[in-house]
């Protein structure tokens, strides 16, 4: 399958949105681009990691009362800044990407 440079640039630009903002991008991305595959599959996975991300800051909140949850905040966190980054090579590749551990409940 061939992806034209826009599609490419638009999941591009979803990706790094998603590593400073969270799920709005891949929202924004997933409402506006039904029309385009790829933009819309990206988003889709974009969102699905933001929300798998969000569950496990929450756990790592909860966590926290035992201690153990200050452990996975930076851990959460860098595991979410490089499957971000891995995203953006692949998009900018033309090529899809699903995020390890993501739940998927956007399909």
């Amino acid at each position: 399958m061939t992806v034209n440079q826009d599609s490419k640039n638009l999941a591009l630009i979803v990706w790094v949105a998603t590593i400073f903002f969270g799920f709005i991008p891949g929202l924004i991305g997933y409402l506006v681009k039904k029309d385009d595959s790829f933009v819309l599959d990206h988003s889709k996975e974009a969102l699905n990691w933001s929300i798998t991300v969000i569950i496990g800051y929450f756990i790592a909140t909860v966590l926290s009362i035992i201690v153990i949850g200050a452990f996975l905040f930076p851990i959460i966190g860098l595991c979410h800044l490089i499957f971000c980054i891995m995203a953006v090579i692949k998009a900018s590749d033309g090529l899809t990407y699903r995020a390890p551990f993501a739940v998927r409940l956007i399909k």
